[in-house]
């Protein structure tokens, strides 16, 4: 699945209630947001994402742009009944190819810099594709960086909470400059101190003292680190792929599993049979 520009279909206004950056200054600017909607027949949970509708006209004519954030957190409703729920944006900026410019992503500049009180259109919400086996000796590898990281905190608590003791192996790996604990700040140690008595799960993050260009630089340490014990668990016929963030988090674990392997073939051919028995799950943004 991915998130991308898409038919718009039904929308619903949300208002902006908090708007907080969440990493120091001298990192990437990671915001989070808070939105309300007074309408009480909008229904979500966690772990859903939204689109946000950003009014045009832009390039080529286009008359919107639509981009889809992961619900990070459902604040559930205040003293009128109005429903909260909180949003992680990054603060976008991407360089055109064939002139090397570097122009500013559309959809996170509209929201990082949003006033308190802006009303946003959105649409949605759509289902997070990202579905927990139904047999709990199954094996789980996550795979993202930065705020792709969004869908799995859902996802780990149902897996770790609701289903009660998982008891395959829950591995996740992801890539930031700063840390994962500085995007949910003591949600995600919470929910890390929840867990990790759990004898099958556990979470590796690569944080260096040295200076990263970039947070899949990150993740590219953290795989290579550990592609042996991904590759075997992989290889087992109960383990389950999910991969969520940019497109690059999807290349940077292919080509690495590929590099392991000597050749891209042999693993193109496990990722065709993970997806034939529907193994392999990923959460792309563009």
């Amino acid at each position: 699945m991915s998130m991308n520009e898409s038919t718009l279909g039904p929308t619903i206004e949300a208002r902006v209630i908090s708007n907080d950056r969440i990493t120091p200054e001298n990192t990437d600017e990671i915001r989070q947001l808070t939105l309300q909607i007074n309408d009480p027949s909008f229904r979500y949970v966690e772990g859903q994402s939204i689109g946000v509708v950003v009014p045009g006209p832009h390039p080529f004519g286009n008359p919107y742009h639509l981009r889809r954030y992961s619900i990070a957190k459902d604040l559930g409703m205040n003293a009128s009944g109005s429903s909260e729920f909180s949003i992680m944006v990054r603060r976008c900026f991407y360089v055109d190819e064939m002139n090397g410019e570097k122009y500013s992503g559309i959809a996170s500049h509209y929201l990082c810099d949003s006033d308190i009180g802006k009303s946003i259109t959105l649409n949605g919400p759509f289902k997070n594709p990202f579905k927990v086996p139904a047999d709990s000796t199954d094996n789980i590898v996550m795979i993202s960086t930065g705020t792709g990281i969004a869908p799995f905190r859902t996802f780990i608590q149902q897996l770790m909470g609701e289903k009660g003791e998982w008891q395959g192996d829950v591995r996740i790996f992801y890539g930031a400059k700063t840390g994962m604990d500085l995007l949910y700040m003591n949600d995600e140690e919470k929910d890390k101190t929840n867990y990790f008595d759990e004898k099958t799960f556990k979470a590796y993050r690569n944080l260096v003292n040295r200076p990263l260009d970039d947070e899949s630089d990150a993740l590219e340490q953290t795989i290579e680190e550990n592609a042996r014990e991904i590759w075997a668990l992989i290889q087992q016929p109960n383990t389950h792929v999910f991969i969520a963030g940019l497109k690059k988090v999807s290349d940077i674990f292919e080509s690495k599993l590929a590099e392991l392997n000597g050749s891209t073939e042999h693993w193109e051919e496990m990722k065709h049979k993970l997806k034939k028995e529907n193994r392999y799950s990923e959460l792309m943004y563009y």
